[in-house]
């Protein structure tokens, strides 16, 4: 008797979902994935020239104000620094912090499987 509850719960998800704006699905959506995590590559150009890769990202945060908590305008995480951009991480490749401004960089972030 206990699955009498499931029905309406999963009932009242999904309408709470297609309730929400596309940008707080969005957010969820993120949420879930960070949590679950993912295998995030971000190429950096400068013009039309890749200059820099890092890849295994979790994720990419927005900068936030701590006072004002207002959005900053640069991107920053955590990845592997793929010297080489063989997309592998190799000897002496090692996890860094980076960040990136709105304003100065060309970049592309995407996931990429390797099985």
């Amino acid at each position: 008797m206990k699955r009498k509850w499931i029905i309406p719960v999963a009932v009242s998800g999904l309408f709470l979902m297609t309730a929400c704006t596309q940008e707080t699905q969005n957010s969820l959506s993120r949420s879930l994935q960070n949590w679950t995590g993912t295998n995030g590559v971000l190429d950096v150009y400068a013009a039309d020239k890749l200059v820099h890769r890092f890849i295994q990202i979790d994720k990419l945060s927005t900068a936030y104000g701590s006072n004002d908590g207002k959005m900053r305008p640069y991107r920053y995480g955590y990845g592997i620094d793929d010297e080489n951009f063989n997309y592998k991480k190799d000897p002496g490749e090692k996890k860094v912090y980076f960040e990136f401004s709105d304003y100065s960089t060309s970049y592309i972030f995407y996931e990429r499987n390797t099985k």
